[in-house]
C-alpha cells in the first residue's frame, strides 16, 4: 500500500495534521504499541467524514480512537491508519439536569464539572481514566453505577457515515457492555445524560473519597488500562487472579500489580507481546484451576 499517495491524498483534504510512523506507545494508556503508518488528528466531523470516506473507497484500514485508555496495539507496525478524536471532540454542555458531552470529554473531569453544580450521578465516573466514548463503548461503571444508568441517547456515526441518534434501548445496554461492541464500525460522537439535583458539597466530598480509595488501592503511578478483566458472576476477578498465586507475577516488563491484582502495569519497560502474554497467561492459569473464562475488558489490536 502506496502511504505516500494516501498522506498526499489526505493532506488535499484539509482534514488535520498528520503524522508519518507515529508510536502508538504516545497515545495508549499502557505506553506500548509500534508505529501506525499513518496517525491523524481529525479536526471536525467533517474531516471526519472525509478521513473515513477516502479509506472505505481506496479500501485502506483505519481505526479511530479517543484516548487509547482500554486498546493494547502490538509492537509491530500497523498497516493503516489510526484517526484520532481528540483535537476537537472535547466539549460538553449543561442544560438544567440534562448533560450533553463530546466522545473526548474526560469522565473524571465531567464528574467533577456536574459536581460543582449540584448534579449528582457521575460519583462513580470519578476515578475512571478514560473518556466518554470509551465509556459508553464498554458501559464503564464502578460501585454498583454505570454508564447505563445514567445515559438518555447516544450520537453515533453509523458505518453508512449518517449521523444517528440511539435511545438508551437502541443502545441494549448490560455489563460492560453496549450494541456498538457488536458494531464495531459506529463512532461514538456524543452521548446525553440525565442527572439528578444533589448537594454540590457532598457530590465532591463523594468524588474525592472515591478518588481517594482508587489512588490509594489501585496502581495510578504505573502505566496499565485500569481493570484488566470483567468480573465473573461469582466473585470479582481479582479474587480469582490472587487464588490462583499470581498476584505480583511479571513477565519482562509488565506485571500483575502487587497493589491489585486485576491491574496490569508496565513497569517502565514491557513490550505490548510482555503485556499480551501476562494477559494470556492469567486466563489460562484462572481457567485450569477454576474453570472460570475471565474476559478481558481491553481490545487487542494488530495481533494477527
Amino acid at each position: 500500500m502506496d502511504f505516500v499517495t494516501i498522506k498526499a491524498d489526505l493532506e488535499a483534504l484539509n482534514i488535520g495534521q498528520i503524522l508519518e510512523d507515529e508510536p502508538m506507545y504516545k497515545h495508549t494508556t499502557f505506553k506500548v504499541g509500534g508505529p501506525a503508518k499513518l496517525y491523524i488528528k481529525v479536526n471536525s466531523i467533517d474531516s471526519l467524514e472525509k478521513v473515513l470516506t477516502y479509506c472505505k473507497q481506496n479500501e485502506v484500514e483505519y481505526i479511530v480512537i479517543g484516548k487509547g485508555s482500554n486498546l493494547l496495539f502490538s509492537d509491530k507496525t500497523y498497516n493503516g491508519i489510526i484517526v484520532s478524536l481528540n483535537s476537537f471532540i472535547n466539549q460538553y454542555h449543561i442544560n438544567g439536569s440534562i448533560i450533553t458531552a463530546d466522545a473526548g470529554v474526560s469522565m473524571i473531569n465531567l464528574a467533577y464539572e456536574a459536581a460543582k453544580v449540584g448534579l449528582s450521578g457521575f460519583e462513580f465516573m470519578g476515578g475512571i481514566p478514560g473518556t466518554i466514548g470509551g465509556g459508553v463503548y464498554m458501559n464503564a461503571g464502578a460501585y454498583n453505577y454505570d454508564i447505563a444508568s445514567v445515559v438518555k441517547a447516544v450520537t453515533v456515526l453509523n458505518e453508512n457515515l449518517e449521523i444517528v441518534t440511539l435511545s438508551h434501548e437502541d443502545m441494549r445496554f448490560s455489563y460492560r457492555h453496549s450494541i456498538l461492541q457488536e458494531k464495531q464500525q459506529w463512532i461514538v460522537l456524543s452521548a446525553t445524560f440525565k442527572l439528578s439535583a444533589g448537594d454540590p458539597k457532598k457530590i465532591k466530598e463523594i468524588l474525592d473519597e472515591r478518588k481517594e480509595r482508587r489512588m490509594s488501592s489501585q496502581p495510578w503511578n504505573l502505566p496499565s488500562a485500569g481493570s484488566v478483566f470483567r468480573n465473573p458472576a461469582q466473585k470479582s476477578a481479582w479474587h480469582y487472579i490472587d487464588a490462583a498465586g499470581l498476584r505480583g507475577y511479571t513477565i519482562g516488563g509488565a506485571q500483575i500489580s502487587p497493589k491489585h491484582s486485576n491491574f496490569i502495569v508496565n513497569n517502565g519497560y514491557a513490550s505490548a507481546k510482555d503485556i499480551y502474554e501476562l494477559i494470556t497467561y492469567t486466563k489460562k492459569k484462572v481457567k485450569d484451576k477454576f474453570d472460570i473464562e475471565l474476559q478481558q475488558e481491553v481490545c487487542f489490536i494488530n495481533w494477527e
